[in-house]
């Protein structure tokens, strides 16, 4: 019977293993480049400044088209850094905790950092804008049998009154509610508060944050248009919010014993 030899030292079964050896390894050598698209080239803690880019381990950029018309390239070697980010080290060793310098729930730093999204509106697959009250997406109603957050009072982390829900903005492509518009005071400025940061309350007739303080809502980044919120707009008042959950009060930055 045929033996499968190559020569009388390899047979088939050696050489498919070699082969998977061969090919497992470029495969886990593709992927591990692959990964540093996002994150990389890594910055230099000590100097302030990128690293240099590794020609073997960083892959080359490669263009990705977005929805929206725009293209982007990962990774990015020419990225501008902002170097005006009001916070420090508390200690000179790579990877030391930093602290702001700035009490301003806008600073973005920690918890109330963002990004510079593009200040143009998420679309629906209609090229309709996705995010919008519901006096514009007039298709929409809310749903009989859950609580209608429409005249409830807004109450802050202090239990202060902030305002009053007077529309809620809701995203057309996954037909879900994103944002209560908030009135504060009678006929005051409207802001956006996220769902995310809030309860609303069957009985109680209320809507309670714990993120920000009543006076705090006073400062929430605006909108251009009132009836639409661009990607970068967005990305303001989530970070303004997730500030709030560290830094609205000092308590909030102390052990909790």
């Amino acid at each position: 019977m045929p033996r499968g030899e190559i020569t009388g030292y390899i047979d088939v079964a050696q050489v498919t293993l070699y082969a998977f050896w061969i090919f497992f390894a470029g495969l886990v050598f593709y992927l591990r480049r692959e990964d540093r698209r996002e994150g990389y080239p890594l910055e230099n803690e000590a100097a302030g400044r990128l690293k240099s880019p590794d020609p073997i381990l960083i892959p080359t950029p490669k263009a990705f088209h977005l929805s929206s018309g725009h293209t982007m390239y990962a990774p990015q070697t020419n990225i501008a850094y902002d170097t005006h980010v009001p916070s420090a080290r508390r200690e000179v060793f790579p990877g030391a905790p930093y602290f702001r310098t700035d009490t301003s729930l806008q600073a973005g730093v920690g918890p109330g950092s963002w990004v510079p999204r593009h200040d143009e509106h998420d679309r629906t697959w209609d090229n309709e804008y996705r995010i919008v009250p519901l006096r514009v997406a007039d298709a929409f109603v809310v749903h009989e049998d859950g609580p209608n957050p429409i005249g409830m009072a807004v109450f802050g982390a202090d239990r202060q009154v902030a305002g009053t829900v007077v529309d809620l903005w809701l995203d057309r492509g996954e037909s879900f509610v994103r944002y209560y518009e908030v009135e504060l005071g009678a006929g005051g400025r409207r802001v956006l508060m996220p769902v995310t940061f809030c309860t609303t309350g069957r009985f109680s007739r209320t809507v309670k944050t714990e993120a920000l303080l009543a006076e705090q809502f006073a400062d929430i980044p605006g909108i251009k248009d009132p009836d639409s919120v661009t990607l970068r707009e967005e990305e303001r008042i989530m970070a303004y919010f997730g500030a709030g959950t560290l830094y609205a009060s000092p308590a909030r930055q102390e052990p909790i014993l």
